[in-house]
């Protein structure tokens, strides 16, 4: 309705909205903050500008807090337009370099959005304006971002900028000008396309060219001209000049990009398509390095940042955990961790409070089931002095010790029904009453609760309170058993042998390829923390830096599956994989043994092996650095 100008009915959404919102968590949950950048949007759209800037100031230090680098960016471009359409263009224009200097590589929308923003803020330059908002529209009609063309043109409308946003290509172009368009150069190599336009308007603005072209080739081989410099051009073929430069832009899906340079009849000129050249050649450059180093990382994920919350992750479903995890850390907001016994909830909880604000307090884990029944009142809420025989002392409690952090509590399932109340009492106001105080004492603490039994059979049949379960349940977080993600045991394998090494101050054992295989594919009824078990008791039995074989497992893991040998039946042609695992684990033992024989057949030659696999050298050399094979 913004983008087509129905304020009334928007007025009437933003309304509704905002109420919805402010509801939940006090308008600072997760969508809570992506509704207030569309707020921010729509008071500017109707013109209350101060009130704009007022939202974004007071919203960016949470949602900095969120560790959304896209909702952190895009809010401060809200921020920066905000600034300028309240007569504020140079603190705008200082906002927005400091969002693209934080990102050095950012993605085509937020490249767009920021070409917008900054047309904008361009008060004093309608030409800059328009050329900014030119860029913005070329980028989003590139992306599919209809929407976002259409409120291009109307901001540059109500800036007074009106359209056609056209650049008047029969004047000069200021020195400005010629820098955004070689600076937006760097940031669009990854959609050929639209590196393409901008080459031709860096030419025609630099007065460089007679003719440019800017050419699409298919698989097959056919050409076709997407645009041209001047508009009458349509020659294919090659540029009209002994001197024409051919400048290749890439690929994207099957089609291929260039541009064909016909330079003005000048020294001048043709050093300048040069220096267009050199500078659309590094473009494309940078950016296949950055698809690389982005490949490589998500390929070998042991660099991942979650590694800082002391996590080990590479599954899909962990992944997604750690994001829920990082997005709600921020907030107070109840959390409830399920998951079969040694699956790591308390890892989870741990993450849950070292990425929210309470990391420099207290974490303090409790177990429901390690105190007697009758004691766990007192060993929660505390107690005073004389209220009853045996209390000497007074008593805080682990409620009031986890003061202003974190306080775990595990096999939550597990609580007598009697308690259940006084915690209830405790998660609804914040407020205590320990054992003979005749007044409440409030308490500044997050409760992260776990279990590994199913709560809503216990509410059915009446062991657990319905409205505690209900309070406790804000959010969900799943922990999955270590079967369903079995491509992140030689992670964890890895990263528990280095703790131990560090405890016990000796040289790691190594795990065999073989052994690996057999703790990737065991189906770990004790999940992680079975797995961790297995490895300290490895480290304790074995020499320093040993390496670890199948025969020196477990009973029961050794036994768990045939030996590696009868995995590769008739001469080496076939190959035996289990099916009680997931896909991305029997592919990880596919390749591996694949991979291994290449290499044993082609006797350690890197180039045939690759052959062989149907790869590039390249391409086995990523596959052997993610497999732990180099």
């Amino acid at each position: 309705m913004m983008a087509r100008g129905a304020a009334d009915e928007a007025d009437s959404f933003a309304e509704e909205v905002l109420n919805l919102s402010s509801s939940l968590e006090g308008g600072y949950s997760y969508y809570g903050l992506w509704h207030l950048l569309t707020r921010i949007k729509w008071l500017l759209q109707r013109n209350r500008a101060e009130e704009a800037v007022s939202l974004a100031q007071e919203t960016l230090p949470r949602v900095e807090r969120m560790a959304d680098r896209n909702l952190i960016e895009r809010m401060q471009l809200a921020a920066a337009e905000a600034l300028g359409a309240s007569g504020r263009p140079l603190d705008g224009a200082a906002l927005l370099a400091r969002t693209m200097r934080e990102n050095p590589d950012p993605s085509l929308d937020l490249v767009a959005e920021a070409s917008r923003v900054a047309g904008c803020l361009a008060v004093d330059d309608p030409d800059a304006a328009r050329a900014h908002f030119a860029r913005a529209m070329r980028i989003f009609h590139a992306i599919g971002q209809r929407t976002a063309c259409a409120d291009v043109q109307r901001r540059a409308a109500l800036g007074g900028h009106g359209a056609p946003l056209r650049v008047d290509s029969t004047r000069p172009a200021a020195p400005g000008r010629v820098i955004e368009t070689s600076a937006a150069i760097t940031h669009l190599a990854a959609h050929p396309p639209l590196l393409g336009l901008e080459v031709l308007h860096l030419l025609t603005d630099a007065r460089a060219c007679s003719q440019a072209v800017l050419v699409e080739e298919d698989a097959t081989g056919v050409r076709r001209v997407i645009t041209a410099r001047p508009d009458t051009a349509t020659d294919i073929t090659a540029p009209r000049s002994p001197y024409g430069t051919d400048i290749p832009l890439g690929t994207l899906g099957e089609r291929s990009y260039e541009v064909l340079v016909a330079p003005c009849a000048s020294p001048t000129a043709r050093t300048t398509v040069l220096a267009v050249e050199r500078m659309a050649h590094a473009s494309v450059t940078l950016t296949a390095m950055r698809r690389e180093e982005r490949e490589r990382t998500s390929l070998w994920p042991e660099q991942s940042p979650e590694e800082q919350l002391g996590l080990v992750c590479a599954s899909e479903a962990m992944v997604e955990l750690v994001k829920t995890t990082r997005r709600v850390a921020p907030s107070n907001v109840t959390v409830l961790i399920t998951g079969e016994t040694g699956a790591g909830k308390e890892v989870i909880a741990r993450a849950l409070h070292q990425a929210s604000g309470r990391q420099s307090h207290t974490f303090l884990p409790f177990n429901c089931t390690t105190v007697p029944r009758d004691m766990l009142d007192s060993q929660l809420f505390g107690y005073r002095r004389g209220s009853f025989t045996g209390a000497v002392d007074e008593y805080q409690g682990l409620i009031r010790s986890a003061e202003g952090g974190t306080l775990f509590l595990d096999e939550i399932g597990e609580m007598p029904a009697e308690l259940q109340p006084k915690l209830l009492r405790f998660l609804e106001s914040g407020e205590i009453l320990p054992l003979g105080e005749t007044r409440p004492i409030r308490v500044d603490v997050r409760i992260v609760a776990a279990t590994n039994a199913d709560l809503d059979q216990l509410v059915n049949e009446g062991r657990f309170r319905e409205d505690l379960y209900y309070r406790l349940n804000v959010v969900r977080l799943r922990v999955p058993p270590l079967r369903e993600r079995r491509e992140e045991v030689p992670l964890l394998v890895q990263a528990h042998l280095e703790r131990v090494a560090r405890e016990t101050q000796r040289d790691p054992i190594r795990v065999s390829e073989e052994a690996m295989e057999y703790l990737a594919l065991y189906h770990w009824p004790g999940n992680a923390r079975q797995l961790a078990n297995e490895l300290r008791r490895l480290s304790a039995m074995a020499e320093p830096g040993a390496l670890v074989m199948p025969e020196h497992l477990s009973p029961e893991i050794a036994s768990s599956r045939p030996p590696a040998a009868a995995a590769r039946a008739l001469n080496g042609s076939e190959l035996l994989v289990r099916t009680d695992q997931p896909l991305s684990a029997a592919t990880e033992h596919v390749e591996r043994v694949l991979i291994a024989q290449a290499l044993d057949h082609c006797q350690g030659n890197l180039e045939r092996a690759a052959q062989m696999l149907g790869l590039s050298r390249k391409g086995l050399f990523l596959k052997r650095q993610r497999l732990g094979l180099l």
